[in-house]
C-alpha cells in the first residue's frame, strides 16, 4: 500500500521504494515499512547515531546547554529537508534517511578532528566517506547497516563537492548548509562572537535580519526555485547570499580564535591517540582489532578515533597519558 500511494501520488521526479536499485546484500523486504523506511530506523537505531550527541558542531566544550552539537544539527538538517521533500512531492522517507546518516562519520571535536586525521592517516579523511564506510563497514561489529543505494549515495554526496543521484539527495545537500550556516550564527550569537548587526547588510537585505527569517527565505527560495523541475536548486541572488554568509562564517566564526581556543589542544589530543594505538593495535576493542587484521592498523585506528564522542576521546587520553595518583 504504502508502495502503491508513492507511484499515485509523489512528483514523477520523486525516487520510489519499488524503483531502488537495492541493498549490497539482498534481503527480505518488510510487510509494513519501505525500504526507505527501514534504513531511516536502521540509522536511528545505530551505536554511531546515539554518540552525535557527544559530538562537536562548532563549539569545544560550551559554557551552556544549547549550543548545537552534531546530533542536534543532523535532526534539524532532517527537520528542513523533509519540509522541503514534502513540499515538492517527494520522497520524505528517503530524504530523512539521508540526512539522519549523513554525519555518523564525522570526528570528535568537529572540523578540528577531521583536519587532525586528514593530516595523520596517510589515505587522508573526509568524514562523508567516513559516514558512508560507517554505516558499510563498522556498524554491526562489521556487517555493517546494508542500507539501499540510495541512501548510501546520498550520504557520500552531501558535501558541496558531491552530486547525488537523486533529488531527495540533492535536497539534503543544499539543506545541510542553510541548517548549519543558520544554526552557527545562533550560536555565535549566543556566544557573544557575533552580534546580529555584525551581518553584512547586503545579505541581510536580501535574507532576513533574524534567523528564523533567513531560514524560511532560504527554504521557500529551495522549494519554489525546484517546483515542477527534475533539479535541486535556488534563485541565483539567495543562493550567491547563502554563499556569501556562509564566507562571512568561516571568516568571523569557524576561523574566530575566540570559538577555536581549544582546538590545537582537541588536534594534539588526537595525535597523541593515533600515535598511540598505531604502536599499540593490541589495545583497540576486538571489532577494531578484527579491523585491523583485514584492512590494516592504520585503518583501524583511524575508524576507532572517529567513532569517539568528544568524552571519550579525552576519558582515554587521561586514562593513557596522565598519571594516576596514589589511593590510600
Amino acid at each position: 500500500m504504502q508502495e502503491q500511494w508513492e507511484a499515485a501520488y509523489l512528483s514523477p521526479f520523486a525516487s520510489l521504494s519499488v524503483n531502488t536499485k537495492g541493498r549490497q546484500r539482498p534481503e527480505e523486504e518488510c510487510d509494513v515499512r519501505t525500504c526507505f523506511q527501514r534504513d531511516r530506523d536502521r540509522i536511528i537505531h545505530c551505536k554511531s547515531f546515539r554518540r552525535m550527541k557527544d559530538k562537536t558542531q562548532v563549539f569545544l566544550s560550551p559554557e551552556g546547554d544549547h549550543y548545537r552539537t552534531r546530533l542536534t544539527h543532523t535532526l534539524e538538517v532532517s527537520q528542513i529537508s523533509r519540509t522541503c521533500a514534502k513540499a515538492l512531492m517527494l520522497n520524505e522517507n528517503l530524504t530523512e534517511a539521508i540526512a539522519l546518516g549523513h554525519d555518523l562519520g564525522h570526528t570528535p571535536f568537529g572540523h578540528a578532528g577531521e583536519a587532525e586525521l586528514n593530516k595523520l592517516c596517510s589515505k587522508g579523511f573526509d568524514h562523508s566517506r567516513q559516514s558512508l564506510r560507517t554505516v558499510e563497514r563498522i556498524e554491526k561489529k562489521g556487517v555493517g547497516l546494508n542500507l539501499t543505494f540510495e541512501v548510501r549515495d546520498g550520504i557520500l554526496n552531501h558535501q558541496t563537492k558531491g552530486n547525488p543521484s537523486t533529488l531527495e539527495g540533492k535536497i539534503v545537500r543544499l539543506c545541510d548548509k542553510i541548517a548549519y550556516i543558520n544554526h552557527d550564527i545562533d550560536d555565535a550569537i549566543r556566544a557573544r562572537i557575533l552580534k546580529e548587526e555584525d551581518i553584512p547588510k547586503k545579505y541581510t537585505d536580501l535574507l532576513g535580519n533574524r534567523v528564523r527569517d533567513r531560514l524560511n527565505t532560504m527554504i521557500h527560495d529551495l522549494i519554489t526555485s525546484s517546483m515542477g523541475y527534475p533539479e535541486i536548486s535556488m534563485s541565483e541572488p539567495v543562493f550567491q547570499a547563502m554563499m556569501g554568509l556562509r564566507a562571512f562564517m568561516f571568516e568571523n566564526v569557524y576561523r574566530n580564535p575566540g570559538a577555536k581556543t581549544e582546538e590545537k589542544k582537541a588536534r594534539k589530543l588526537l595525535a597523541a591517540l593515533f600515535e598511540y594505538y598505531i604502536e599499540n593495535p593490541i589495545e583497540l576493542s576486538e571489532e577494531y582489532r578484527k579491523l585491523a587484521e583485514t584492512e590494516g592498523t592504520e585503518t583501524a585506528v583511524c575508524d576507532y578515533i572517529a567513532g569517539m564522542t568528544d568524552r571519550y576521546a579525552v576519558m582515554k587520553f587521561q586514562e593513557l597519558f596522565q598519571p594516576r595518583f596514589w589511593k590510600v
